[in-house]
């Protein structure tokens, strides 16, 4: 809603839509309108005081994450939105990391000012307290709740009352009586982080005990940039109060694409530096999606040169030449094509036949490869079953697809448990990959938990003599192989060694034997998992001069080491994660009985502000959409990230349990197949 209050202000739209009804410039695709929520990052094009202002509208739920790490890659400067009811959000914190990554100033913007039981001191008190003293306000509201219209500007000392048409417009009035008091000693304590900005104007501050207006306005310019300040604006996008004047300050203050004027990109020989004036063209491309009326729309940043319709350019990842076709500038879905785009300017273009998002197009005069993004790992996973045969071409390619268009989904085709394993960031991430599957590539299919990979080992010696005679009508088969197995250390693999001595078995059959025991350690055998850390010495046998073969050899080392295993007291390893959690304080309570609930163990815990961090060892088995379960106990307000720590013993019952299940799973499979 701010996206469309910008966008009604600089007059690309005559009227506010609305989430309710779909009608927002930015949710524009038909996941968004059915969800009501922004699940990708839109582009809106606003000018404003003779400024164009690219505006990236990026989600808010955490489990589309991966589109405000984009944003943040790219942008000059990043907005931060904060309810004024909820207050600061675990998300919050993850936006605010990102554009600490990539050095890019920010500013915050407290909406809904028009809520109920706001408490602002609070939470500006909060906001210092999360993001340090940097943090000033530069428009406060005068009175918050239903009807909110008012606010102090801190710059001007003016109040600002908003009209009540929703057209962002409002008058000024100074300041006067206890007001005028408030407005002067907030003006001086951001004329003092102004000053903090440079040490010249700083001498000036304290000499003076002032800056003049000129000094004020380079001085919050240079403030932001260096992020000695950050800004704090009030506003309520449901009826377009504040943002008029948020829109002057971005537009005065804010950075323009040549205060990010160098970036460090790997050349051929080395690291070389990108600068604006650099006449080859470069760009960025951050994110690319698949829209109902275009195809794939690649979104970009022109990191130097001049980007024209026609341009020859070359992808170094891919080693493949594109060639730039129609450029457009984009507001939501509706698209202005243009012939140029300029260093620091952001556009999109269709039809790129090898780029994708987090890849780099530059002259090929000049190769090179700009900075990328590292992708969060995903922390939810979920297992396709399709629901009719012969639809397994077109979930590969449609998997490709989403991965490419979203580099935070991944799946994986498991050929130890035979399943194709979606994973993504929630929840609600995972829903939405499904449903363009289904709907993109018209497939019929359900999502399951995956099979844990388990394996299998003894905790003791064991032995066996297996003899394999076969007596058919022409030439037997004979062998007997004599085997000892013992537990190796944990994480040492299977190992096959021979003590043969003597003559009783030609050497030529060794490498037979081993086959077998092989193929039975890849099957499994208490449970159909792979065996592991098991030492197997073949020492012993007997063999035929005419019926002993390869194949005998195989048969007999397969079973032999079958029945030694049976007997030296084996048992089912698990597969423990490391998880590390975040949640508020006051969440601890119950996320730590949760966690003791799932066998977890907990290796220790930080505190971050007002959030506590907890790192914990957890059985996979226990794992299952652990995120939604942490989202339910904190309120939306705790994340985790989770991945694979070692293997250890399964308590009995359990052992017992994931035994049963493959039994019946095996049973299942046999009746299908007959």
């Amino acid at each position: 809603m701010l996206t469309e209050c910008m966008a009604l202000c600089g007059g690309v739209i005559n009227r506010l839509g609305s989430v309710t009804n779909g009608s927002t410039l930015s949710d524009y695709r038909d996941e968004e309108q059915a969800r009501q929520i922004s699940v990708q990052t839109s582009m809106v094009v606003v000018e404003w005081q003779g400024k164009k202002i690219n505006l990236l509208d990026t989600p808010g739920y955490l489990d589309f994450i991966g589109e405000s790490l984009s944003a943040a890659r790219v942008a000059d400067l990043a907005m931060i939105v904060v309810n004024a009811n909820h207050g600061i959000g675990v998300g919050t914190g993850k936006v605010w990391d990102f554009t600490t990554q990539f050095n890019t100033p920010r500013l915050i913007v407290v909406n809904a000012l028009d809520k109920e039981n706001v408490d602002w001191d609070a939470l500006l008190a909060s906001l210092r307290a999360r993001f340090g003293a940097a943090v000033t306000p530069i428009t406060i509201p005068l009175k918050t709740g239903p009807g909110f219209n008012q606010i102090l500007d801190v710059i001007t000392k003016e109040v600002l009352t908003g009209k009540a048409d929703q057209s962002g417009k409002y008058d000024a009035a100074p300041a006067t009586g206890d007001l005028k008091a408030k407005a002067d000693e907030l003006h001086n304590a951001l004329l003092e982080k102004v000053a903090e900005s440079d040490d010249q104007l700083l001498e000036k501050f304290f000499e003076q005990g002032g800056l003049s207006e000129e000094e004020m306005r380079s001085g919050l310019a240079s403030g932001l940039a260096k992020q000695t300040l950050i800004p704090v604006f009030s506003t309520c996008a449901e009826t377009n109060q504040g943002v008029s004047r948020l829109l002057d300050f971005i537009a005065q203050y804010g950075p323009s694409p040549a205060a990010k004027d160098k970036v460090i990109a790997a050349g051929q020989n080395g690291d070389v530096e990108v600068s604006l004036t650099d006449p080859e063209p470069c760009l960025y491309v951050f994110k690319t999606s698949v829209e109902a009326q275009f195809g794939e729309l690649a979104y970009f940043k022109v990191h130097s040169g001049q980007l024209g319709v026609g341009a020859d350019l070359y992808n170094p990842d891919k080693q493949a030449a594109e060639r730039i076709g129609q450029i457009y500038l984009l507001n939501g879905k509706n698209r202005i094509p243009v012939d140029v785009l300029n260093a620091g300017d952001m556009g999109a273009v269709v039809k790129l036949r090898d780029t994708r998002a987090n890849q780099t197009l530059c002259s090929p005069k000049r190769i090179l490869t700009l900075p990328k993004i590292t992708y969060p790992k995903p922390n939810i996973h979920a297992a396709l079953v399709l629901k009719s045969k012969g639809d397994e071409d077109k979930v590969a390619q449609g998997l490709a697809a989403l991965h490419h268009e979203d580099p935070t989904f991944l799946y994986n085709v498991d050929a130890e448990l035979h399943q194709t394993v979606m994973s993504a960031q929630g929840e609600l991430h995972l829903d939405v990959m499904a449903q363009r599957l289904k709907s993109r590539y018209k497939i019929d299919l359900e999502l399951t938990q995956p099979r844990i990979p388990y394996r299998e080992t003894i905790k003791a010696k064991g032995d066996s003599k297996y003899r394999h005679k076969k007596q058919t009508g022409g030439a037997g088969q004979f062998a007997e192989v004599w085997m000892r197995i013992e537990p190796k250390q944990r994480d040492t693999g299977v190992e096959f060694i021979n003590s043969l001595v003597g003559q009783n078995v030609d050497r030529v059959f060794v490498p037979s034997v081993e086959k077998g025991v092989r193929k039975a350690c890849a099957e499994g055998i208490l449970a159909g998992y792979k065996v592991v850390d098991v030492l197997v010495d073949f020492y012993d046998g007997k063999m035929h001069p005419v019926d002993s073969k390869d194949i005998a050899f195989q048969i007999a080392g397969y079973f032999a080491f079958k029945e030694a295993f049976e007997k030296a007291r084996p048992c089912l390893l698990e597969p423990i994660n490391n998880v590390e959690i975040r949640i508020p304080e006051d969440c601890m309570g119950n996320v730590m009985g949760d966690l003791s609930s799932r066998r977890g163990k907990i290796l220790g815990m930080d505190s971050d502000g007002t959030f506590q961090i907890i790192r914990a060892q957890v059985p996979a088995r226990e794992m299952y959409r652990y995120s939604s379960s942490l989202r339910s106990l904190t309120g939306g307000r705790g994340i985790h990230t989770e991945e694979f720590s070692h293997y250890e013993e399964m308590p009995r019952e359990l052992e017992q349990q994931v035994i049963e299940e493959a039994k019946k799973r095996k049973a299942d499979a046999e009746k299908q197949n007959e």
